[in-house]
């Protein structure tokens, strides 16, 4: 039974953790938010609409999840470097996630405009594919900004201060809902550009957003002080050679985890347009759901990253195991909001005056329902990851990653949908499996480094500062 020093430690924890937690949070469902609002804007034109739409965000996303992979690394190593309290080491850290960000950023906006093609190899349907092109053609120059964007905020977690992150993104949803609006239909005396203007306008939403980020960091406290943008063009490859160290794997997995559900939403299309659309309606469920223990993620990394540099082993163990805690009580309670919502949640999506609305309808609650256990594994399972990332270790979780991701989920949605016949929803059962398979081996290697008091070398402990 736990004392009261061992029971007031953990009290404090979570509070600590939930203080993090919830301005992130809460800036992930703005984003998330944005996304939705384009996607209801855009399912008013047509399921052949959002079934480009959802082909379009899946090439797109492919390569936006590389990058956030690579600049979610500014996180552990700015906030080990204050936990360490060397505040330049924390310039250092955002600085080579700009810079990351730019050189890949570059060649991925590239490839955003040869979508259509890549869609017409994966076999989707040409019409569709062409549609999904227009798409990208407005939404490819998002990728720096938005990472930009997510390295300040990164940042801006790492020194304890995420608030202003949440204020940005709250004042870009209205906004984004009005300029996407008036970009897609005509409104406002702008252009009808439809899907076209669905991606212009989420493009200049994030660059807005980028833009605020940076004036916070320079004009409020206590972000001026570390002065971002000092040194900015003087090379400082050893804690970039760190950051791709241990970014590069949390991009890897973040990819392989994205590359599953691209490959549903490729599997879907082979279905039919119904099914892909239904898909889409209960992923983007499920991606307002993940938004939550996502930033709960972001703070366990946090708060490991602050104790691994204070040299706190055992703080770092609490921060971790509290935030698991959380994120698995939250998707649980969800679960049976979602399971009773069912039915009205695909409504919000879709033009009830289409020819397919009620079959599409019908089909997303059913992956509704399917997908229950599979929202509380992906909680835990991500901030699993976020709590080794914390750590640094994150090549081990790449490995569990390939494993769980495409010899367990992959395998298995392909063989319940084509083989057993379960049609979608053995695409999704494919899921669960896979991502709970995932869930629990980044908590037994979690377990198995902190029980030990396994603790890395904060950065600048092998490189002077600058």
């Amino acid at each position: 039974m736990l004392g009261p020093t061992q029971d007031g430690l953990w009290r404090s924890e979570l509070i600590g953790t939930v203080k993090l937690a919830v301005p992130i949070a809460l800036t992930q469902l703005g984003q998330i938010a944005m996304v939705t609002t384009d996607l209801i804007l855009i399912g008013h034109l047509g399921d052949q609409a959002i079934a480009s739409a959802a082909l379009g965000q899946t090439v797109m996303f492919a390569s936006f999840m590389l990058g956030m992979g690579l600049v979610s690394a500014v996180a552990p190593l700015a906030s080990q470097a204050f936990g360490a309290r060397e505040p330049r080491m924390v310039r250092r850290a955002l600085r080579v996630g700009l810079w990351a960000a730019v050189m890949l950023g570059v060649p991925m906006t590239v490839v955003q405009y040869y979508g259509e093609d890549l869609l017409r190899a994966l076999g989707q349907e040409p019409e569709t594919a062409r549609l999904a092109g227009i798409y990208l053609l407005g939404l490819g120059w998002c990728l720096i900004p938005n990472w930009w964007f997510i390295a300040l905020r990164s940042f801006m977690g790492a020194v304890n201060r995420p608030e202003p992150a949440l204020w940005i993104t709250l004042c870009a949803v209205p906004l984004n809902a009005l300029f996407a609006y008036g970009m897609i239909y005509g409104a406002f005396g702008l252009p009808r550009l439809e899907l076209l203007g669905a991606g212009v306008a989420t493009t200049s939403i994030n660059i807005a957003m980028c833009a605020a980020g940076f004036w916070v960091c320079y004009t409020l406290r206590p972000f001026k002080k570390y002065r971002v943008l000092h040194h900015f063009w003087r090379a400082d490859w050893p804690l970039l050679g760190k950051l791709v160290a241990v970014g590069a794997p949390i991009a890897g997995s973040v990819l392989l985890e994205y590359g599953l559900f691209a490959s549903a939403a490729i599997l879907m299309g082979w279905i039919g347009t119904v099914a892909l659309a239904a898909h889409q309606i209960a992923l983007q469920t499920a991606a307002i759901l993940f938004m939550v223990p996502f930033g709960i993620s972001m703070a366990a990394t946090v708060r490991v990253g602050h104790a691994v540099g204070r040299g706190d082993p055992a703080g770092s163990r609490r921060a971790g195991f509290a935030a698991i805690g959380l994120a698995a009580g939250f998707m649980a309670t969800m679960v049976s909001v979602i399971v009773l919502s069912r039915h009205l949640i695909p409504l919000m999506f879709i033009n009830v005056d289409t020819p397919d609305a009620v079959a599409t309808a019908q089909l997303a609650a059913t992956l509704l329902t399917v997908g229950a256990t599979f929202f509380i594994v992906d909680g835990i399972q991500t901030v699993g990851a976020g709590s080794l990332r914390g750590l640094n270790d994150t090549r081990i979780p790449l490995l569990f990653a390939a494993i769980s991701f495409w010899g367990v989920g992959f395998v298995a949605s392909y063989s319940l949908t084509f083989i057993a016949g379960l049609g979608a929803a053995g695409i999704w059962i494919g899921f669960t499996l896979g991502l709970g398979v995932y869930a629990l081996l980044l908590v037994w290697r979690f377990n198995l480094l902190t029980r030990h008091g396994y603790m890395p070398l904060p950065p600048g402990h092998d490189a002077p500062l600058r």
